[in-house]
C-alpha cells in the first residue's frame, strides 16, 4: 500500500469491507443520537437530486425521523426534502423517483435560477466576469443557502452527502453542497453506498445512475469521473486499501492534496497542513 494511501483511508475512515446494515442501523443511530441531545431540533433538511448520494441519505434520514416519532411519540420530528433546480432540470424524474422512494414527510422546491441569476448579474455590474465554472459554484451555494433558509424556519439542521469518493478528490463546492451540519454517510466510498441502497430495496436506477454534479450550463450533466480524470470504481479500490495503478493513485493524491483546504475549517496561524 502507498504510504499517502494508508494515510488517506486512516483519515476517512474507510473500511475495505463492511456489513450493509450494520452501516445503516450506525447512520440511523447517529442522526437520532443527534437530534437526543439537541432537544430544540425537529426536523433535517435535505436538497435532493436523484442521485446516489443525496437518495441514500434521505432515505437513512426519513428512517431516523420515522423511529424519532415512534420512540418519542412527537409527531413535530419531520425530514423535509428539498428540490433545488435551476430552472427547469434534465433529471428532475429521477429527483422525484428518488423522494417517493424514501417517503420524505415534506417535500419543498426552491427555484435557485432567479437568486443565481441576480448575483452574477451583480458581480458583474463590478467589471468582472462569471465563468461558467464560477457561475456553477454559485448554483452550489445558493443550493445551501436555500436550505438553511428552510431549516432556520423549521427548527432544523442542515444533512449533507459527502462521503469517502466525494472527501478524497474534494469533489464538491467549498460552503456550497459541503456546508452542512451532519454528514451521515462520511466514511462510505461509492460502491459501499449503493451496497447500502441495495440493503434497503432502492430501485437499481437510483444508484445505477452515472454521477454528476451538473452545476455547469456550457457542459451540462457532466459525468464526475470525466472532470476527475478517474474512474470510480479505482477511487473505491484505492480507499479499501487495494491496489490501483500509478496513474490513477497519483490522480487521486493530486487531487487530495490540492483540495485539502475543503476538508477543513477556515485557515488560521495555527494551522501548518498548507505549507
Amino acid at each position: 500500500m502507498r504510504p499517502l494511501q494508508a494515510e488517506i483511508i486512516k483519515a476517512l475512515g474507510v473500511k475495505p469491507t463492511i456489513d450493509p446494515e450494520k452501516e445503516i442501523r450506525r447512520s440511523v443511530d447517529f442522526l437520532k443520537a443527534y437530534l437526543n441531545k439537541n432537544t430544540f431540533l425537529k426536523t433535517y433538511v435535505l436538497g435532493i437530486s436523484g442521485g446516489q448520494d443525496s437518495t441514500l441519505a434521505g432515505t437513512l434520514t426519513e428512517k431516523a425521523m420515522q423511529e424519532m416519532r415512534a420512540e418519542t411519540g412527537d409527531d413535530t420530528y419531520q425530514f423535509v426534502a428539498v428540490r433545488l433546480p435551476y430552472g427547469e432540470q434534465a433529471d428532475e424524474a429521477d429527483a422525484m423517483a428518488a423522494i417517493e422512494f424514501m417517503q420524505a414527510d415534506v417535500v419543498k422546491r426552491v427555484n435557485i435560477k432567479p437568486s443565481v441569476d441576480a448575483m452574477v448579474s451583480a458581480v458583474e455590474a463590478n467589471g468582472a466576469a462569471i465563468s461558467d465554472f464560477n457561475k456553477g459554484n454559485i448554483k452550489a451555494r445558493m443550493r445551501m443557502i436555500a436550505q438553511y433558509a428552510i431549516a432556520g424556519n423549521m427548527a432544523g439542521a442542515v444533512i449533507g452527502t459527502d462521503h469517502a469518493a466525494e472527501a478524497v478528490t474534494g469533489f464538491y463546492t467549498k460552503f456550497g453542497d459541503g456546508g452542512a451540519d451532519l454528514t451521515p454517510l462520511y466514511r462510505l466510498d461509492k460502491r459501499q453506498g449503493a451496497a447500502l441502497l441495495k440493503a434497503l430495496g432502492a430501485p437499481a436506477h437510483l444508484y445505477q445512475k452515472a454521477p454528476t454534479a451538473d452545476l455547469e450550463d456550457n457542459r451540462p450533466a457532466l459525468p464526475d469521473e470525466v472532470a476527475l480524470g478517474v474512474k470510480y470504481h479505482d477511487i473505491d479500490d484505492y480507499l479499501e486499501g487495494k491496489q490501483v495503478s500509478d496513474q490513477a493513485a497519483e490522480t487521486i493524491e493530486r487531487w487530495y492534496q490540492k483540495t485539502a483546504h475543503k476538508r477543513h475549517l477556515p485557515i488560521t496561524v495555527f494551522d501548518t497542513f498548507w505549507k
